[in-house]
């Protein structure tokens, strides 16, 4: 049975060291890499649905892990298509294992042996070709951060993600603090519309044409706690979104863009742009619960 966790590199499965170490191979041997990683995570995750495995918490760890290291493979240059054909035999070979196979059991005790000291972090960092989430899952007496990127329009700072006072309540806002303009009247994400649009779209900056775009507007604004302004900021406004914005950057491509447009009245529009990313593993972090 290839089962490629071990104690060090399953403590460390979603770390920044683990996806540079890819980076010094050549190009082939990354791809392969992450792409076993991928099928490892798979399996077990099959494998303890078949066999009830693991606990709830690790289980969450492991599907975080598994959805970053389909991110990683993607920006490694692996196609979608072998991805998906990887997690088919991952999930067939599950089948066939019998769930007292002493190499099963074998490597269960590994990977729970791993994750007795991953699944005590309260803070995680997912990178990604060019900007990073940041995951926390500290508990808190008022609203702050637990899924963030941030970006800007301008010079104005934008911050979108997940807020709330733990990990459990969590909200898609977009907080932005303009400098030198006035308040926008609404403010919208736009990204690729995933019906209209099947295949992951990378040029042109990351947006397909306006016709295949998915476009969800913010239901309420209002001044923003400041717990969630970044550092040096003293002002700015929270745009709430709803939970199906959320879900369709869970499904987006990780190299993909999307972008949060600000409108005034005057008819210019503001435009902060982000990176799909690690989105949906931080978000599978975060159900690990609080810490």
């Amino acid at each position: 049975m290839r089962i490629g966790f071990s104690p060090r590199s399953a403590s460390r499965m979603l770390g920044v060291t683990a996806l540079l170490a890819t980076l010094a191979m050549p190009v082939g041997a990354a791809r392969a890499a992450v792409t076993d990683a991928f099928y490892d995570r798979v399996f077990m995750l099959a494998a303890h649905q078949k066999c009830d495995l693991f606990e709830p918490q690790l289980i969450a760890a492991l599907d975080a892990a598994a959805l970053q290291a389909r991110g990683a493979a993607l920006r490694a240059g692996t196609q979608a298509a072998d991805l998906t054909a990887a997690a088919g035999r991952a999930q067939s070979k599950a089948a066939r294992t019998r769930c007292d196979d002493h190499d099963l059991n074998r490597v269960r005790a590994r990977v729970q042996a791993g994750f007795a000291g991953w699944s005590r972090a309260a803070r995680m960092s997912f990178p990604g070709d060019r900007s990073a989430w940041r995951g926390d899952r500290y508990e808190s007496q008022g609203v702050g951060w637990r899924l963030v990127q941030d970006s800007a329009t301008g010079g104005s700072p934008v911050r979108f993600g997940l807020a709330g006072t733990g990990p459990t309540a969590t909200t898609p806002i977009a907080v932005v603090s303009f400098l030198g303009r006035p308040r926008p009247y609404a403010a919208r994400l736009v990204m690729r519309d995933r019906e209209q649009a099947p295949r992951v779209w990378l040029t042109g900056g990351g947006l397909p044409p306006e016709s295949v775009r998915s476009v969800f507007f913010a239901a309420a604004a209002q001044a923003a706690e400041p717990t969630l302004l970044g550092e040096g900021v003293r002002q700015g406004e929270t745009w709430t979104f709803s939970a199906e914005a959320a879900d369709a950057i869970a499904q987006l491509d990780p190299r993909e863009s999307f972008v949060i447009e600000f409108l005034f009245r005057d008819d210019s529009v503001a435009e902060a742009r982000f990176e799909a990313g690690d989105f949906a593993a931080g978000r599978a972090f975060l159900a690990m619960g609080a810490i």
